[in-house]
Order: C-alpha cells, then sequence, then structure tokens
C-alpha cells in the first residue's frame, strides 16, 4: 500500500513537472503576442504583467499556475523521488522554495515593489542553488548522467544572470530571464520522464538513494 501510494505521488508530482512550463510559456508567449509594444531587449518579462487587457491578467495566470504545478513537481515527484538522501531533500527543498517565489512573482507584481523584486531575484537564485545541491546528491548515488545534465542546466541558469550583471549584454532582463527558465524547464521536464519510467519494485522499496 505505500508503495503504491509513493508511486502515484511520484507520477502525479513528475505530471505536473511536464505541465509547469507548457502553461508558463504558453500564457508568456500569448501574453507577448497580445502586447506588440513589448521588446525582448528592452522590457523584463514582468512588465507584461502590468500591463491593462488580458495581458497582465493572462501573465500572471500563467506564472501562478506554472508555479502550482512546479510546487507539486518538487515535494510529490522530485522529493519523494531522492529517497534517503539527505543532499536530494535539501535540494528539493531549495526548489520548491524557488517555485514558491515563482507563485509571488505573479501575486505581487511589479505594481508591489519591492516585493515583486525580492521574490524574483528568489526565484532566480534558489533554483539553480537547488539544482548545484541535487548535483552532489545524484554524483553520491553514481548517477554521473543526471549529475552531468543537472550541474549543466545550473550553469547555464546562473551564467545567464552572470553575464548580465558583468557584461549587460541586453538592456533590460527579459532574455536573461527566458534563458533561465528554459534551462530550468528542460531539465524539469527530463526529470520528470526519469521519474515516470518505470523501475523495478526492489528498486523503489530500497528508495535507493543514500
Amino acid at each position: 500500500m505505500i508503495l503504491k501510494r509513493t508511486i502515484q505521488k511520484q507520477r502525479i508530482g513528475a505530471t505536473a513537472g511536464i505541465a509547469t512550463p507548457i502553461v508558463a510559456f504558453a500564457c508568456i508567449l500569448t501574453s507577448i503576442v497580445s502586447y506588440p509594444q513589448f521588446s525582448w531587449t528592452n522590457n523584463a518579462l514582468s512588465d507584461l504583467g502590468i500591463v491593462e487587457g488580458i495581458t497582465g491578467p493572462l501573465f500572471n495566470f500563467g506564472l501562478i499556475t506554472a508555479g502550482i504545478l512546479a510546487l507539486i513537481f518538487a515535494t510529490l515527484g522530485l522529493f519523494t523521488f531522492m529517497g534517503k538522501s539527505s543532499l536530494g531533500k535539501v535540494g528539493s527543498g531549495f526548489f520548491a522554495a524557488a517555485t514558491i517565489a515563482l507563485i509571488c512573482i505573479g501575486i505581487f507584481n511589479e505594481n508591489f515593489s519591492p516585493t515583486h523584486y525580492i521574490v524574483s531575484v528568489a526565484f532566480f537564485m534558489l533554483a539553480p542553488i537547488g539544482l548545484f545541491i541535487l548535483t552532489c546528491a545524484f554524483y553520491r548515488n553514481h548517477q554521473r548522467g543526471i549529475a552531468a545534465f543537472t550541474v549543466a542546466i545550473g550553469a547555464v541558469a546562473a551564467l545567464a544572470w552572470i553575464l548580465q550583471f558583468t557584461l549587460n549584454y541586453v538592456p533590460n532582463v527579459a532574455i536573461p530571464e527566458t534563458i533561465s527558465a528554459l534551462a530550468i524547464s528542460v531539465w524539469a521536464i527530463l526529470l520528470a520522464k526519469i521519474i515516470l519510467k518505470p523501475k523495478p519494485v526492489s528498486q523503489i522499496e530500497q528508495n535507493s538513494f543514500s
């Protein structure tokens, strides 16, 4: 019964993980299409959240919904998948905190200053930190391929911001936001597919992360 419940939780979490970027980018791209004045170089994505009409509500709805789905992925999917690994649990906790920050970005748009800035920074910092911690957990469990992919994704998500603040390669932050979010999304989808992949019962029972 416990094993069946664990498998069900992981499947629900993994499905939510796959749905997260679909919902997020569908709403973001639709918001951009609905607001022709948007500029990839001169705007932040969050600028869409205060546009009147359909643009602002749709953008904020997308972030809130995606954040909730990502939180389900982090708690039911990722956390249970990491099993007994202490590092895995810590990394999952950081990733879950990032998803809460994402929800808050949608709730507290740019009209709520400085709250919006704080939760935005929290999201783009906590997610890569969580990935780097999870990298260590995967490596310790001899999951070298997943570890290498996870650290690469974390590096891309962080590097987009490091280069922005050091080289200022674009006037505003829509591009680094998108690069970072896309990288994290690719990772979430891959991990979700791994979680959904059928595993031997003995492997699940053993909860092999240590």
